[in-house]
Protein backbone atom coordinates (compact mmCIF):
# COMPACT_ATOMS: atom_id res chain seq x y z
CA UNK A 1 0.00 0.00 0.00
CA UNK A 2 1.39 3.39 -1.01
CA UNK A 3 1.93 5.79 1.89
CA UNK A 4 0.78 8.70 -0.28
CA UNK A 5 -1.72 8.61 -3.15
CA UNK A 6 -1.67 11.06 -6.04
CA UNK A 7 -4.36 11.54 -8.67
CA UNK A 8 -5.40 14.20 -11.15
CA UNK A 9 -9.08 14.87 -11.86
CA UNK A 10 -10.12 17.67 -14.24
CA UNK A 11 -6.87 19.54 -13.71
CA UNK A 12 -7.07 19.14 -9.91
CA UNK A 13 -4.32 17.17 -8.19
CA UNK A 14 -5.26 15.36 -4.97
CA UNK A 15 -2.50 14.33 -2.56
CA UNK A 16 -3.82 11.83 -0.01
CA UNK A 17 -1.67 10.85 2.97
CA UNK A 18 -2.44 7.15 3.20
CA UNK A 19 -1.16 5.80 6.53
CA UNK A 20 -4.46 5.55 8.47
CA UNK A 21 -3.12 2.95 10.89
CA UNK A 22 -0.59 5.58 12.02
CA UNK A 23 -3.15 8.43 11.85
CA UNK A 24 -1.34 9.50 8.67
CA UNK A 25 1.80 10.46 10.58
CA UNK A 26 4.68 11.38 8.28
CA UNK A 27 7.64 9.03 7.93
CA UNK A 28 10.49 9.29 5.45
CA UNK A 29 8.65 7.54 2.63
CA UNK A 30 5.54 9.70 3.00
CA UNK A 31 7.60 12.89 3.27
CA UNK A 32 9.41 12.15 0.02
CA UNK A 33 6.16 11.28 -1.73
CA UNK A 34 4.52 14.55 -0.63
CA UNK A 35 7.59 16.48 -1.75
CA UNK A 36 7.52 14.78 -5.16
CA UNK A 37 3.79 15.44 -5.47
CA UNK A 38 4.28 19.13 -4.72
CA UNK A 39 6.97 19.30 -7.38
CA UNK A 40 4.65 17.73 -9.91
CA UNK A 41 1.86 20.17 -9.07
CA UNK A 42 4.25 23.07 -9.56
CA UNK A 43 5.72 21.89 -12.87
CA UNK A 44 2.82 20.16 -14.64
CA UNK A 45 0.91 22.76 -16.71
CA UNK A 46 -2.14 20.48 -16.80
CA UNK A 47 -2.56 20.87 -13.03
CA UNK A 48 -4.39 24.02 -12.00
CA UNK A 49 -5.16 23.44 -8.30
CA UNK A 50 -3.95 21.03 -5.61
CA UNK A 51 -5.69 19.45 -2.63
CA UNK A 52 -3.97 17.91 0.40
CA UNK A 53 -6.00 15.47 2.48
CA UNK A 54 -5.72 12.30 4.54
CA UNK A 55 -7.19 8.81 4.30
CA UNK A 56 -9.26 6.96 6.88
CA UNK A 57 -11.10 9.88 8.44
CA UNK A 58 -8.11 11.82 9.70
CA UNK A 59 -5.82 14.42 8.15
CA UNK A 60 -2.37 13.98 9.68
CA UNK A 61 -0.97 13.51 13.19
CA UNK A 62 2.33 15.15 12.24
CA UNK A 63 5.77 13.59 12.38
CA UNK A 64 5.88 9.85 12.99
CA UNK A 65 7.93 9.69 16.21
CA UNK A 66 9.31 6.30 15.18
CA UNK A 67 10.70 7.98 12.06
CA UNK A 68 12.08 10.77 14.26
CA UNK A 69 13.90 8.30 16.49
CA UNK A 70 15.19 6.43 13.43
CA UNK A 71 16.45 9.76 11.99
CA UNK A 72 14.53 9.28 8.75
CA UNK A 73 14.72 12.22 6.34
CA UNK A 74 11.43 14.11 6.55
CA UNK A 75 12.59 17.71 6.07
CA UNK A 76 14.64 19.53 3.45
CA UNK A 77 16.58 22.85 3.66
CA UNK A 78 14.48 24.86 1.19
CA UNK A 79 11.06 23.21 1.19
CA UNK A 80 10.86 22.16 4.84
CA UNK A 81 8.79 19.40 6.47
CA UNK A 82 7.57 16.86 3.90
CA UNK A 83 9.01 19.08 1.18
CA UNK A 84 5.89 21.20 1.51
CA UNK A 85 5.67 23.20 4.74
CA UNK A 86 8.12 25.88 3.60
CA UNK A 87 7.52 25.65 -0.13
CA UNK A 88 5.74 28.49 -1.94
CA UNK A 89 3.77 27.01 -4.82
CA UNK A 90 2.51 29.20 -7.65
CA UNK A 91 -0.76 27.24 -7.77
CA UNK A 92 -3.50 27.26 -5.14
CA UNK A 93 -3.51 24.49 -2.54
CA UNK A 94 -6.54 23.51 -0.47
CA UNK A 95 -6.33 21.50 2.76
CA UNK A 96 -9.31 19.14 3.19
CA UNK A 97 -9.29 18.18 6.86
CA UNK A 98 -11.17 15.35 8.57
CA UNK A 99 -10.45 14.19 12.11
CA UNK A 100 -7.15 15.34 13.56
CA UNK A 101 -4.62 17.80 12.13
CA UNK A 102 -1.89 17.85 14.73
CA UNK A 103 1.68 19.13 15.00
CA UNK A 104 3.35 18.88 11.59
CA UNK A 105 0.01 17.82 10.14
CA UNK A 106 -1.54 21.11 11.21
CA UNK A 107 1.51 22.89 9.85
CA UNK A 108 1.01 21.24 6.45
CA UNK A 109 -2.57 22.52 6.47
CA UNK A 110 -1.37 26.00 7.43
CA UNK A 111 0.94 25.94 4.40
CA UNK A 112 -2.09 25.64 2.12
CA UNK A 113 -3.85 28.72 0.75
CA UNK A 114 -7.35 27.59 1.69
CA UNK A 115 -8.69 25.22 4.33
CA UNK A 116 -11.91 23.23 4.56
CA UNK A 117 -12.67 21.05 7.58
CA UNK A 118 -15.34 18.73 8.86
CA UNK A 119 -17.33 19.89 11.84
CA UNK A 120 -15.69 17.33 14.12
CA UNK A 121 -12.11 18.08 13.02
CA UNK A 122 -9.59 19.12 15.66
CA UNK A 123 -6.40 21.11 15.21
CA UNK A 124 -3.44 21.32 17.55
CA UNK A 125 0.24 22.01 18.07
CA UNK A 126 1.20 19.64 20.91
CA UNK A 127 4.97 19.86 20.32
CA UNK A 128 5.68 21.49 23.69
CA UNK A 129 4.17 18.46 25.43
CA UNK A 130 6.95 16.38 23.86
CA UNK A 131 9.76 18.87 24.48
CA UNK A 132 9.70 20.05 20.86
CA UNK A 133 8.66 23.24 19.06
CA UNK A 134 6.35 23.84 16.08
CA UNK A 135 9.06 25.09 13.77
CA UNK A 136 7.48 23.97 10.47
CA UNK A 137 5.07 26.88 10.35
CA UNK A 138 3.18 26.81 13.63
CA UNK A 139 5.28 29.48 15.35
CA UNK A 140 5.47 31.80 12.34
CA UNK A 141 2.26 31.22 10.38
CA UNK A 142 -0.32 30.68 13.10
CA UNK A 143 0.08 34.15 14.72
CA UNK A 144 -0.56 35.65 11.26
CA UNK A 145 -3.69 33.59 10.73
CA UNK A 146 -5.26 33.77 14.19
CA UNK A 147 -5.59 36.44 16.91
CA UNK A 148 -2.25 36.49 18.72
CA UNK A 149 -3.54 35.25 22.09
CA UNK A 150 -5.44 32.35 20.52
CA UNK A 151 -2.30 31.38 18.61
CA UNK A 152 -0.29 31.64 21.83
CA UNK A 153 -2.75 29.35 23.62
CA UNK A 154 -2.46 26.73 20.89
CA UNK A 155 1.34 26.89 20.91
CA UNK A 156 2.00 27.16 24.66
CA UNK A 157 -0.75 24.95 26.10
CA UNK A 158 -0.64 22.43 23.29
CA UNK A 159 -4.25 21.25 23.48
CA UNK A 160 -6.31 20.77 20.29
CA UNK A 161 -9.11 23.14 19.34
CA UNK A 162 -12.29 22.20 17.45
CA UNK A 163 -12.91 23.31 13.88
CA UNK A 164 -15.95 25.41 14.70
CA UNK A 165 -14.06 27.51 17.24
CA UNK A 166 -11.21 28.13 14.80
CA UNK A 167 -13.68 28.91 12.03
CA UNK A 168 -14.99 31.70 14.25
CA UNK A 169 -11.51 33.25 14.16
CA UNK A 170 -11.39 33.04 10.36
CA UNK A 171 -8.89 30.18 10.06
CA UNK A 172 -11.19 28.03 7.92
CA UNK A 173 -12.94 28.78 4.64
CA UNK A 174 -15.69 26.20 5.14
CA UNK A 175 -16.91 23.89 7.88
CA UNK A 176 -18.82 20.90 6.51
CA UNK A 177 -20.38 17.72 7.81
CA UNK A 178 -18.07 14.78 8.62
CA UNK A 179 -16.96 12.97 5.50
CA UNK A 180 -17.61 15.94 3.21
CA UNK A 181 -14.33 17.88 3.43
CA UNK A 182 -12.78 16.44 0.29
CA UNK A 183 -15.97 16.87 -1.72
CA UNK A 184 -16.23 20.50 -0.64
CA UNK A 185 -12.57 21.03 -1.48
CA UNK A 186 -13.11 19.52 -4.94
CA UNK A 187 -16.05 21.85 -5.53
CA UNK A 188 -13.97 24.88 -4.58
CA UNK A 189 -11.03 23.63 -6.65
CA UNK A 190 -13.25 23.35 -9.73
CA UNK A 191 -14.34 26.96 -9.31
CA UNK A 192 -10.71 28.05 -9.01
CA UNK A 193 -9.60 25.92 -11.97
CA UNK A 194 -12.17 27.63 -14.19
CA UNK A 195 -10.35 30.95 -13.73
CA UNK A 196 -7.46 32.33 -15.76
CA UNK A 197 -4.16 30.60 -14.89
CA UNK A 198 -2.04 33.72 -15.39
CA UNK A 199 -4.42 35.75 -13.24
CA UNK A 200 -4.33 33.11 -10.50
CA UNK A 201 -0.52 32.90 -10.46
CA UNK A 202 -0.09 36.69 -10.40
CA UNK A 203 -2.72 37.12 -7.69
CA UNK A 204 -1.02 34.52 -5.52
CA UNK A 205 2.41 36.07 -6.06
CA UNK A 206 1.22 39.54 -5.04
CA UNK A 207 -0.63 38.27 -1.97
CA UNK A 208 2.42 36.29 -0.88
CA UNK A 209 4.86 39.18 -1.29
CA UNK A 210 2.69 42.14 -0.28
CA UNK A 211 3.12 41.72 3.52
CA UNK A 212 6.80 42.62 3.04
CA UNK A 213 6.01 45.77 1.01
CA UNK A 214 5.63 49.22 2.51
CA UNK A 215 2.38 51.14 2.09
CA UNK A 216 4.29 53.77 0.11
CA UNK A 217 5.43 51.46 -2.67
CA UNK A 218 3.03 48.50 -2.59
CA UNK A 219 1.12 49.54 -5.70
CA UNK A 220 4.32 50.13 -7.66
CA UNK A 221 5.72 46.80 -6.49
CA UNK A 222 2.74 44.86 -7.87
CA UNK A 223 2.96 46.33 -11.39
CA UNK A 224 5.76 44.07 -12.71
CA UNK A 225 3.69 41.06 -11.62
CA UNK A 226 0.26 42.22 -12.74
CA UNK A 227 1.00 44.20 -15.92
CA UNK A 228 1.78 41.07 -17.99
CA UNK A 229 -1.63 39.67 -17.05
CA UNK A 230 -3.44 42.67 -18.52
CA UNK A 231 -1.30 42.44 -21.68
CA UNK A 232 -1.92 38.70 -22.13
CA UNK A 233 -4.00 36.88 -24.72
CA UNK A 234 -5.91 35.31 -21.83
CA UNK A 235 -7.11 38.76 -20.77
CA UNK A 236 -8.51 39.32 -24.26
CA UNK A 237 -10.09 35.87 -24.21
CA UNK A 238 -11.69 36.56 -20.84
CA UNK A 239 -13.30 39.75 -22.12
CA UNK A 240 -14.52 38.06 -25.33
CA UNK A 241 -15.93 35.10 -23.42
CA UNK A 242 -17.82 37.43 -21.08
CA UNK A 243 -19.25 39.39 -24.00
CA UNK A 244 -20.20 36.21 -25.86
CA UNK A 245 -21.67 34.58 -22.74
CA UNK A 246 -19.52 31.46 -22.98
CA UNK A 247 -16.83 29.79 -20.85
CA UNK A 248 -13.35 31.14 -21.48
CA UNK A 249 -10.78 28.92 -23.17
CA UNK A 250 -7.52 29.75 -21.39
CA UNK A 251 -4.15 29.24 -23.07
CA UNK A 252 -1.91 30.58 -20.31
CA UNK A 253 -0.34 33.21 -22.57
Amino acid sequence: MDDVLFEIVDGIAVITINRPAARNAINGVAARAIADSAERIETDPAIRVGILTGAGGTFCAGLDLKAFLAKEEVKWPVTGFAGFAERRLSKPMIAAVEGYALAGGFELALACDLMIASRDAKFGLPEVKRGLVARSGGLVRLPRQLPSRIAAEMVLVGNPMPAERLAGYGLLNRVVEPGEALGAAMAMAREIAANGPLALAASMAVMAQAPDWSSQDMFDRQHPITDPVFASEDAQEGARAFAEKRPAVWRGV
